[in-house]
């Protein structure tokens, strides 16, 4: 899973610095509000990038790693039903 959001991410960021150059580099001999538009639309693709690359899957199994705050992993692994060996 981690190879196909690695791949996405980096397919939409070759996308974002397409637009960019060809928006400034060729189309804005023949249109500034095209090239205009596609570097609004190349503006919005990092975050949306960003958000695709970092997205928890469904075998990510990130609920039941410690938080670090021995109290709180107690209370969460009682309410589990789990038991963890002390000092853990």
């Amino acid at each position: 899973m981690y190879a196909r959001r690695r791949h996405a991410y980096f397919a939409m960021m070759g996308t974002c610095i397409a637009l960019f150059v060809l928006a400034w580099g060729v189309v804005r001999l023949w249109s500034i509000p095209a090239a205009v538009a596609m570097c609004v639309v190349a503006m919005v693709i990092p975050p949306v990038a960003a958000m695709v690359a970092n997205r928890r899957g469904p075998d990510d199994r990130w609920w039941d790693d410690p938080s670090g705050d021995a109290k709180s992993d107690e209370w969460w692994d009682e309410l589990d039903g789990k038991r963890r060996p002390p000092g853990q």
